[in-house]
């Protein structure tokens, strides 16, 4: 079950009662760094200083376009242009978001364009199927262990993951 999908402002006012709930059920809490601080184990410690026995809280450094980024090969055959152009080190972008939407831009597919970058004159920070979009390259294309080579913050979620779901497992 996913919660917290309202943002992360949300996300970051019931984050206390989420842990309260993982002293008795496991909970994999994921939320962006964006500019928030200057890295990661700042934010954790402001936002979560004591997590429950059954937390896996996590922070994708900057964004988690971040760690889409880091899988260049599969996301240069989804947007359909050079992997050239993609970033070698995407945790160390100031927006990752903004970055993949400019690399939709260069998208050689019209529709592709369309949906994930915004219209000139609409004010919005991404297309109208951004999302959508995002949600069919992680599905289809998007290779995590390839892209925790390259994202540090995604290769100690997945290693985090791994080590608590072995330990819930083992405590049942």
């Amino acid at each position: 079950m996913a919660y917290g999908k309202t943002g992360k402002a949300h996300l970051l006012t019931h984050l206390h009662h989420y842990n309260q709930a993982a002293n008795f059920s496991p909970w994999i809490v994921l939320i962006d760094l964006d500019q928030d601080a200057n890295c990661a184990p700042t934010a954790k410690a402001a936002w979560l200083a004591t997590p429950a026995t059954q937390m896996c809280f996590r922070i994708a450094v900057r964004a988690v376009e971040s760690w889409l980024l880091a899988d260049r090969e599969s996301l240069a055959a989804f947007l359909s242009i050079s992997e050239s152009h993609i970033p070698v080190a995407p945790e160390t972008l100031n927006n990752p978001k903004e970055t993949l939407v400019n690399l939709a831009r260069r998208s050689r597919r019209r529709r592709l364009r369309e949906e994930m970058a915004p219209r000139p004159s609409s004010g919005r920070p991404v297309g109208p199927a951004y999302t959508s979009r995002l949600i069919e390259y992680t599905l289809t294309y998007w290779r995590p262990d390839v892209a925790a080579r390259h994202a540090d913050s995604l290769l100690r979620l997945c290693q985090d993951i791994t080590e608590s779901v072995s330990n819930w497992v083992a405590d049942d």
